[in-house]
Formats: structure tokens, sequence, C-alpha cells
């Protein structure tokens, strides 16, 4: 397993994957519009736009692309994993990858927690610091929780 910051020609895939995670796992948290909106948020040209700034990475398990994750400043974003890799560890990898790079300069980090990942977050130590909500299309809210952990307790080692 490798753990590396993307390249724009990973560009497609690393969308390919989102979007194939976001329409697998989030009808099952989430109506259709909050759904769309994620698949929206999350398209090409915002991906080309974070790798161009430095911000992506890729987890590659042999060849294949099973995870993403980003981050910009203390800000962790769009960490996915292949629903057939989930619930396997390679969140938890990822996080620790992301967490130990913003630790190099920030103490505290923090993220926009979707339903299905909250709980994973809240096992890894993030504390809810408030709850926000987004209209998103047809009267439908996106509800989603703010989260942070203080870095000054985490161990390096992955």
């Amino acid at each position: 397993m490798e753990y590396i910051k993307a390249k724009t020609e990973n560009a497609r895939e690393i969308y390919n994957l989102v979007q194939n995670t976001i329409t697998a796992i989030y009808p099952k948290y989430y109506p259709q519009e909050v759904v769309d909106f994620f698949c929206q948020l999350h398209n090409e040209k915002n991906i080309i736009t974070d790798i161009i700034d430095g911000t992506v990475g890729i987890l590659i398990n042999n060849t294949q692309l099973i995870g993403t994750g980003s981050h910009k400043d203390n800000h962790i974003t769009r960490v996915y994993i292949d629903p057939a890799f989930q619930g396997q560890g390679y969140g938890s990898y990822m996080m620790q990858i992301l967490e130990n790079e913003i630790a190099l300069q920030y103490d505290t980090v923090y993220l926009d927690a979707s339903l299905p990942a909250s709980h994973m977050y809240e096992n890894r130590g993030y504390i809810t610091t408030k709850h926000e909500k987004w209209k998103v299309e047809n009267g439908v809210f996106l509800v989603y929780e703010v989260m942070q952990k203080r870095l000054s307790t985490i161990s390096s080692s992955i």
C-alpha cells in the first residue's frame, strides 16, 4: 500500500472513485438532492484545481486506486475510500497520514463530516464543534457536522 501526492493524470480516476463512492454510499443516508449536491461539488474541475494546489493524495494498493484524501492548511476535505475497501482500516490509515501532515504546522485539525463518515471521525477522537446546514435544492437541506481534533497527542507512526 502506498500513499502519494496526486498528479493531474490521476484526476479522472480520482473523480470516478469519488463519484462511485458518493452514489453507492450516500443514498443510504441522504435524499437524492444532497447526493446530487455532493456529486456536483466533487467535480473533475475542482479535483484538478486541488491537485494543482498540491493538496490531494491518493492511496494505491498494488496498482489500484482505493482512496483519496485532501487537506488545505488544517482542514481535511474529500476523503473517500472505494466502497469495496471500506471497513478494512484504509480510511483510518489515510486519516493518520493527513493528520500527520497537518501536525507539522498546526495543533488542531478540522473537517466537515458527512453522515456516513462521522462515526469513523468520532472513533478517531474528533469532537463535533457545531452543526451546519446548507440548502441544496427543492427545499432540501444538507445537515452536517463540523468536527475538530487536537493533534498534540498524535503519534507520528502509521
